[in-house]
């Protein structure tokens, strides 16, 4: 549930996990920004932020820090300080977070806490920023910041901001965490990625022939774990890895084949169902406010 916690004055905003359902590398750009193209697919399941607004000012982080990550170096908090400073808020907010998406999985997480954070706080703020704006104000974040304020499932390109949004099939997905974390910079910087896929169109995803993950081939052979869960998540339909962490996933077309799927999978993996939304969440949430 979300929604207004009246005694504490918190109220209560989804951020969904993302896929990645293919993800190619088309080139570099001068700058040494990486070219891509890939469908993010927002899903169902993901965080929850917590806000309370506050009259000082001050932007504070409720609860349990990120492991390795400062306050003020933490995404969801550097999000609501961008946001005050651009549209000169007097008011300031507590952020809490409850955490169900993996660190480093190539689920979204940090950038989807992001989004939440300013698309949740120009509303309680009263900021009047549009979808265009706050999504370029996300862009400063991160490149996977704006699908998650835009919220609907698209087609990007360029470093992951152009895009366009995508109808796509109902869809169920087996989700695995191999529970590994490798920096992106380091996979960006292997000799083993593959860095010149040709461009695509729309029409090509469409029928099926864009399926695969440029960042693939590098984890299975650094991250024994990657592999192994790969592997088994074979056995019940195609294995594919999302984004650019260890995070990976197999589609199904039901919700009853997803769950025989996952059923199949050995005890000891940390797998789930999750299905895959038309739009965000967080934007039926914010129709209620």
């Amino acid at each position: 549930m979300s929604g207004v916690d009246l005694n504490a004055g918190w109220s209560w905003w989804p951020a969904p996990a993302k896929l990645n359902l293919f993800l190619h590398i088309t080139g570099r750009r001068a700058d040494g920004y990486h070219q891509l193209q890939t469908v993010f697919r927002l899903l169902d399941w993901g965080d929850r932020i917590r806000l309370r607004l506050r009259d000082d000012g001050q932007i504070r982080r409720d609860g349990p820090s990120i492991a390795g990550v400062a306050e003020q170096d933490d995404l969801a908090v550097r999000a609501a300080v961008l946001l005050q400073k651009t549209a000169n808020i007097a008011q300031g907010a507590d952020i809490g977070i409850e955490k169900h998406i993996p660190a480093g999985g190539g689920f979204g997480g940090g950038s989807s806490d992001a989004a939440t954070v300013l698309v949740a706080l120009n509303r309680l703020w009263g900021a009047g920023l549009d979808e265009d704006a706050l999504a370029a104000l996300g862009l400063q974040l991160g490149a996977d910041v704006p699908v998650f304020v835009r919220g609907r499932s698209a087609w990007a390109q360029g470093i992951g901001e152009q895009l366009t949004p995508i109808g796509l099939p109902p869809a169920w997905y087996v989700i695995a965490d191999p529970g590994v974390h490798v920096p992106t910079a380091a996979l960006f910087g292997s000799p083993d990625l593959t860095r010149d896929a040709p461009v695509a169109k729309i029409a090509d995803f469409a029928s099926g022939s864009l399926l695969g993950n440029a960042f693939e081939p590098v984890l299975r052979r650094r991250e024994p774990a990657v592999e192994a869960v790969l592997i088994a998540l074979d056995r019940i339909g195609r294995a594919r890895l999302t984004g650019s962490g260890s995070g990976c996933f197999v589609e199904f077309a039901t919700r009853a084949a997803a769950e025989q799927g996952l059923a199949r999978l050995p005890k000891e993996l940390r797998a789930w169902v999750a299905a895959g939304v038309e739009r965000s969440p967080l934007l039926d949430v914010l129709e209620r406010y």
